[in-house]
């Protein structure tokens, strides 16, 4: 299907990177990666501790521009913008105020310069309160919360914000492994049955390989992009599996190789993959 047939039916990618570098200072952090993230996907990127996904991940919400190559957002992404769910500090986690507005935050960039939300927008609140099962607390304090329901109220409202494409960055991270499965029925939940996009900065491959319909390894460059059943037989995956097995990261649940299952490789996902 050519792009203007994808344009006119709605499938056009929603991100697309061609030969993209992002960095600091004239100095690459990550170079030439090229990727589409299309209606539906779910894409988890991968890597070790510095090799580039944060800065991939500021790339793609415009904090960074590209130092070469280019990068196209979708024409209603341009105009609700990207929900966005950071790694949480210690500082946010005790932030004082009500899961009601917190959630409703995330309505700040349609209120534009009027004072006070409006009635649709308090609706939209509501409503993804209830999408995510946080209604019943809404008027609690949000830094009373466990961290898997402080988690719900950080997707509730990025999703005031956009429900087409939410990245999440490193979202499990502290929460216990009750917590962790529940997040991921309800990111399972939201991509498949209501076709929101996910890009997902993982460390947890297990999940990621079983969840996932596209993997991105970077490390600096993309060792590896294409479809997630592909990835486990991929040489990216052999080596970073064969590095934590050399006692090179902590051992964990993750470091196993996955059983596959659900939804993987998804429709027209194409896979390149870079050798050492």
């Amino acid at each position: 299907m050519n792009r203007e047939k994808q344009e006119q039916m709605g499938t056009a990618p929603l991100i697309r990177c061609t030969h993209v570098d992002f960095g600091y200072d004239n100095q690459d952090a990550v170079a030439d990666v090229n990727m589409e993230v299309d209606p539906g996907d779910y894409l988890c990127i991968v890597g070790e501790n510095g090799s580039g996904k944060s800065t991939l991940i500021k790339g793609l919400l415009g904090l960074l521009k590209p130092m070469a190559g280019s990068l196209t957002l979708a024409e209603d992404l341009k105009r609700t913008g990207i929900g966005y769910l950071p790694q949480q500090t210690a500082a946010q986690k005790d932030f004082p105020a009500t899961v009601n507005e917190v959630v409703l935050s995330g309505c700040l960039s349609r209120r534009g310069m009027r004072p006070f939300y409006s009635r649709s927008e308090r609706e939209i609140a509501e409503r993804n309160m209830e999408k995510l099962g946080i209604t019943p607390l809404k008027n609690r304090c949000y830094r009373e919360l466990s961290g898997g329901q402080q988690q719900r109220g950080l997707i509730a409202r990025a999703l005031c914000a956009t429900t087409r494409l939410l990245i999440l960055d490193e979202p499990i991270t502290g929460l216990d492994p009750m917590a962790i499965q529940e997040f991921y029925a309800m990111i399972r939940r939201l991509n498949r049955e209501d076709g929101v996009a996910i890009i997902m900065v993982s460390h947890d491959l297990r999940n990621a390989v079983e969840e996932a319909n596209k993997i991105l390894h970077l490390q600096k460059r993309v060792l590896f992009y294409g479809p997630a059943h592909d990835y486990m037989n991929s040489r990216a995956a052999g080596h970073f599996f064969h590095e934590k097995e050399q006692g090179k990261c902590r051992p964990t649940a993750a470091c196993h190789t996955p059983k596959l299952h659900g939804r993987v490789g998804g429709e027209g996902g194409h896979h390149h993959e870079h050798h050492c």
